[in-house]
């Protein structure tokens, strides 16, 4: 990886690594865009094979939080941070550590809770930090928002593709049967879904099976289940050259960050495979919209009016894509970064007045 040319095409403000000896810390922060507001992005912590593959993690991922948040209008701007540790080798004094760091940056980034970090490791963090969401989880927790918003997303998909409101009697394949995954999964079993569900934890499949009736398929066989929605809610990188071939759905609707691996590429070869992709960080713009709330002081009524507009803003990207003959991809980035345009825009104006 060049790393300069990697960071200045993707319009990253600012990168920084950081290191300590006592104790053992690796960590890097990414600060995508500010144009909105301080930067807001959850920490991961993951044993990462080496560390370009983390830092390509960090910069993939703070540059969907700045359209994340540019597409669901929230005043925040984007970035991520990555904790390159096995989970369990996570201390306290790593967590702090890692706190004394954020509190550094003065506010300029504000963090939360990703795959393995708990909402424990959240008040540790915390104890150096006041840049820090999700201490208290006053309103339960960004997962089940979440998955309302992944829902909402996917009646979206089926009513521009087949000009229904009706989820009746459809198949869904949820991959991934985390927190959001789950409530996802009672979200379609509500609306008389038929589930196909699969999970590394065979044990969280047999749950939703007990739970929901659904149907559990191995984890590799998953891609090829003939349904309407494949609702990816794992980790990233899922839609790739192999997979894509495997496919036998129509739309592709779920709460997984960086769900493509190129891209471009994967964006067009799900177009030519006539399938209707939902922007990951459009859709799973739940849990930013949650956390916010809890930072500004939650109102539940404001922040559920907020999930709703996930709805409303694919319909958007949907029909932007069909009328320039673009990617839902290519759409989605021309809506957030409108969006940022005009909060510059306005920051100028401001600044001369």
């Amino acid at each position: 990886m060049h790393l300069f040319e990697t960071v200045r095409e993707m319009g990253h403000e600012q990168v920084l690594y950081c290191h300590g000896k006592n104790p053992d810390i690796k960590a890097i922060i990414a600060i995508h865009d500010t144009s909105l507001g301080p930067a807001m992005g959850a920490t991961r912590l993951f044993p990462y094979p080496n560390e370009e593959a983390a830092l390509r993690d960090a910069l993939r991922l703070s540059r969907g939080m700045t359209y994340k948040a540019a597409c669901a209008n929230i005043p925040v701007g984007g970035g991520k941070a990555v904790i390159i540790a096995n989970p369990k080798d996570k201390t306290d004094d790593m967590l702090r550590a890692y706190g004394s760091f954020i509190e550094r940056l003065n506010g300029r980034f504000i963090t939360g809770q990703d795959v393995n970090i708990t909402p424990q490791d959240v008040r540790t963090i915390s104890q150096e930090t006041k840049y820090v969401v999700g201490v208290e989880e006053k309103s339960g927790g960004p997962a089940p928002i979440t998955a309302l918003g992944v829902f909402l997303g996917i009646k979206a998909a089926v009513e521009f593709r087949w000009k229904t409101q009706r989820l009746e009697g459809m198949k869904v394949a949820v991959q991934g049967l985390g927190n959001v995954g789950k409530n996802l999964c009672q979200h379609l079993h509500e609306q008389g879904i038929q589930l196909f569900v699969t999970d590394v934890d065979n044990k969280k499949a047999e749950e939703v099976k007990r739970l929901f009736g659904a149907t559990v398929v191995e984890p590799d066989q998953i891609y090829s289940v003939n349904v309407d929605v494949f609702a990816p809610c794992a980790l990233g990188g899922i839609i790739n050259d192999e997979t894509i071939p495997l496919m036998q759905t129509t739309i592709i609707a779920g709460a997984a960050n960086n769900q493509l691996w190129n891209e471009q590429i994967h964006s067009h070869m799900l177009v030519k495979k006539g399938i209707l992709y939902c922007p990951d960080y459009v859709i799973n713009a739940g849990g930013i919209i949650n956390v916010y709330n809890e930072m500004i002081g939650y109102n539940e009524e404001k922040a559920f009016k907020q999930v709703d507009n996930i709805y409303h803003t694919l319909m958007t990207i949907f029909n932007i894509a069909k009328q320039q003959n673009i990617t839902t991809n290519d759409a989605a980035q021309q809506v957030a970064e409108a969006r940022i345009s005009q909060a510059k825009l306005n920051m100028n104006k401001a600044i001369a007045a």
